[in-house]
């Protein structure tokens, strides 16, 4: 084994999206040593991805991405200037209860940092942001059938724009977004399947008067919708049933609606049924957690300043509840905010002083939340497949029927389910499967996902080799 000397931090933070950053800023403005540690090549997270070399050469790409990346390259220039250490292309596999945090490299070819490493933090921040939902159906797994983020990442990273025929298929806003950025390219989108809750808009109308404080999100919303329409794309609301149809590759689309079905042609099919916070560390960490029934996800109890109920840890951003990019830079100044206190640098007087401009910031964009996440809650016939031939866990190919069948022999813990199918033992360790177990399980026993459970994280969180682990002393 190497040895290795342990750095130590007053402030690490997981995660260089604008939480992670915003809080860096603000630790670093008050003298705390700082490291944040990023799976990504560079800052900006998932929303702001790759925006450094996009700004560089201010090329179309950049320009078609719209104003937010403006925001989010002020972000990443007052974060690199902040003074913190930033470890970029790390994956972080294991947290101590001490707070010694192991982590590796995720590049081979990476030179300029050790593959595998540890370090010490007197308080830790999480900023992993959220992870999209799978929407399992018949036919996700075919060549050509992949979550609608999957291609805003390649756009951003490499500029890769899809040919042939593109079905986008789902509900939400990041779906109407992204939408709009594939016909700003020049992609032929054949189809868009709204597969949101029927009467969702009824049920969130009582909302409609408090969301118009931040009526700047629902102008936007409505923007991108009449971009949509106005481009004569077929709209097809009220879908019973999605099928992805091909042999060695996705052919068609299969649509079920008012009773009778009807094939569009498809290179290319997109999915997206919302994004959930990513609470792999959080569970590991043994973090309380609570049901969010309207959008059907776990997210970690926190206190207004983004403290959990384990002693020194605390949430900012996505990871906590899926809020958006703005509300996760404010939430990341207020951590931050509160760990400076804690560390007894400013007292809560100061500390409540200095949050009175972010407070007020992020009332501003959170009117809004309460009514979208009502209109885009999810509807169940596309959290659980109706064909229980579908894959529920890609890993291990575990299909809806199996897991069904061994929840009817009595088993009514994930783990236990886990134990005697496979399923969440694959290299995703659950992130793909692990709601959609959950809900069957509900269904099966009648009762509420909340009284289930979810599946006991445990280290590594991210897969890691034996080699990377001699690494470390």
């Amino acid at each position: 084994m190497n040895s290795t000397r342990v750095q130590k931090f007053d402030y690490i933070i997981i995660g260089a999206g604008p939480a992670g950053m915003a809080a860096a800023i603000t630790a670093r403005a008050h003298g705390l040593s700082v490291l944040v540690l990023d799976e990504q090549p560079s800052a900006g997270g998932q929303i702001f991805r790759n925006i450094e070399t996009l700004e560089a050469t201010r090329n179309s790409e950049f320009i078609k991405l719209g104003k937010e990346y403006e925001f989010g390259s002020s972000l990443v220039r007052q974060f690199k200037k902040s003074g913190a250490d930033y470890f970029p292309d790390r994956s972080v596999w294991q947290i101590d209860n001490n707070l010694q945090i192991h982590h590796v490299s995720t590049s081979a070819s990476k030179s300029n940092s050790a593959n595998s490493s540890h370090c010490q933090a007197k308080r830790l921040l999480l900023a992993v942001g959220a992870m999209e939902r799978p929407m399992p159906l018949p036919g996700w797994t075919i060549p050509g059938v992949m979550p609608c983020t999957a291609a805003d990442v390649l756009y951003k990273s490499s500029g890769f724009i899809p040919d042939g025929e593109v079905v986008l298929a789902g509900s939400g806003p990041l779906l109407l977004l992204i939408g709009c950025r594939l016909l700003d390219v020049g992609v032929h989108v054949s189809a868009f399947l709204d597969t949101s809750m029927n009467g969702a808009l009824l049920k969130a109308l009582p909302l409609l008067p408090k969301a118009l404080r931040s009526h700047k999100y629902l102008i936007r919303g409505l923007s991108l919708l009449w971009k949509i329409r106005k481009a004569g794309i077929p709209f097809y609301s009220g879908i019973q049933n999605i099928e992805a149809l091909g042999s060695s590759k996705l052919e068609k689309v299969r649509i079920r609606k008012s009773g009778k079905s009807f094939d569009v042609k498809a290179d290319l099919l997109l999915l997206h049924n919302g994004v959930v916070p990513n609470v792999q560390i959080t569970r590991n960490l043994g973090c309380e957690h609570r049901w969010y029934d309207v959008q059907r996800y776990w997210e970690p109890i926190v206190d207004d300043w983004g403290n959990t109920s384990v002693d020194h840890v605390s949430i900012a951003g996505d990871c906590g509840r899926v809020a958006g990019a703005a509300i996760s830079e404010v939430s990341g100044h207020l951590a931050a905010l509160e760990t400076v206190c804690q560390l007894g640098i400013i007292s809560q007087t100061e500390r409540d002083k200095l949050s009175r401009t972010h407070r007020i910031e992020l009332a501003k964009h959170q009117h809004v939340r309460p009514f979208l996440d009502k209109l885009f809650q999810p509807a169940k016939k596309w959290l659980i497949p109706e064909d229980e031939k579908t894959l529920a866990c890609r890993c291990e190919e575990v299909n809806v029927s199996e897991i069904r069948e061994t929840v009817r022999m009595g088993i009514k813990d994930p783990d236990r389910l886990k134990s005697m199918t496979r399923c969440g033992m694959g290299y995703c360790q659950a992130r793909m499967c692990g709601l959609t177990v959950s809900e069957i399980i509900a269904e099966e026993n009648k009762v509420s996902p909340e009284e289930i459970g979810y599946f006991r994280v445990r280290s590594p969180i991210r897969p890691v080799t034996l080699g990377q682990v001699a690494e470390i002393d």
